[in-house]
């Protein structure tokens, strides 16, 4: 047959009821099937034939079932993938009949293991077809690589290094000490990574200890500790100011309003006073008119006399 699909693997989700699983590829053999069993935390059990299921349509072009004994529960997924052996079994006998189906078979076989590395090859970490790595290799032996992890150095180029390590909890004296171990300075509150493998002794702080060369700060917690009482203290001042600034706002509002008042009572006492100015000048415009017409009254009597008598002593024979 012509293979026409890279189609090698298929997944379900289980409902906790289906127990059937189509596969829509060919194998050549049932033990040619490997089924995983994903739970919903991301586990993975692979599944045994026969024990955990049955597979149908061996041969077949368009591929078959696989049964499940226990239906996959929600939450969980089955993957079905084709894994052919790496194994060329067709033995071509010189001057014998052509066995097209045989060789058919094994060509067919021989790119169902093309396709099972690409599906591999998929699923890996690699570089883009631009990408260059001078230099892809490491010679670190594995007691070297033990509990280290892959990274790259200044040039680009694949490299082993150290990793964060497992935490202790609060260091103590006497105890042994790999490289990575961090622990906890109960003193200042510091998290140190261990630089070089040893048995502890001495006294906290880390920093002064008689191995402090072989600890390396990693969190700085006293410093932080101090710099946030700092910006506390800071916002405090800050917030005593601003109640201050308040009360003097406050301060300033009420005198405002006092020198208001008293300019209001100094415009009515400069009103009343300049009433009483203008009643005191009638007053003495009336005296002055009073005084006058007085005057007149006195001439004119005075007139009248000095006639009378002018008129006596005409009569008097005078």
């Amino acid at each position: 047959m012509t293979v026409s699909s890279s189609v090698n693997k298929v997944s379900a989700n289980g409902n906790g009821s289906t127990t059937v699983f189509p596969y829509s590829f060919k194998i050549f053999d049932q033990d040619d099937l490997t089924v995983i069993l994903r739970n919903a935390s991301g586990g993975e059990t692979t599944q045994t034939i026969s024990t955990n299921y049955t597979v149908s349509g061996v041969g077949n072009a368009s591929g078959g079932n696989v049964t499940m004994g226990t239906a996959p529960a929600s939450g969980e997924s089955l993957t079905i993938i084709r894994e052919q052996p790496l194994t060329q079994g067709l033995d071509l006998v010189a001057n014998d009949p052509f066995p097209a189906a045989s060789f058919e078979d094994t060509l067919d076989k021989l790119v169902f293991m093309v396709q099972q590395h690409e599906e591999t090859l998929n699923r890996t970490i690699k570089g883009s077809k631009t990408t260059t790595i001078t230099n892809p290799s490491f010679t670190t032996n594995a007691t070297a690589r033990a509990n280290k992890v892959f990274a790259f150095d200044a040039s680009g180029n694949i490299d082993i290094t150290q990793e964060i390590g497992v935490y202790k909890g609060n260091w103590a004296s006497g105890t042994t000490y790999a490289v990575r171990d961090l622990v906890k300075d109960t003193s200042t509150n510091n998290i140190f990574i261990a630089i070089t493998a040893h048995t502890s002794s001495g006294s906290q702080p880390l920093t002064t200890n008689t191995d402090s060369a072989k600890w390396a700060l990693i969190v700085d917690a006293a410093s932080a500790a101090t710099s946030a009482t700092a910006s506390a203290n800071s916002a405090t001042a800050s917030a005593n100011s601003a109640t201050a600034s308040a009360n003097s706002a406050t301060a300033s509002a009420s005198s405002a309003s006092t020198s208001s008042t008293k300019a209001s009572e100094a415009s009515t006492s400069a009103s009343n006073a300049a009433t009483s100015a203008t009643a005191a000048s009638t007053s003495a415009t009336n005296s002055a008119n009073s005084a006058t017409a007085a005057a007149t009254s006195e001439t004119n009597a005075a007139a009248a006399a000095d006639a009378s008598a002018k008129a006596l002593a005409i009569a008097l024979g005078g």
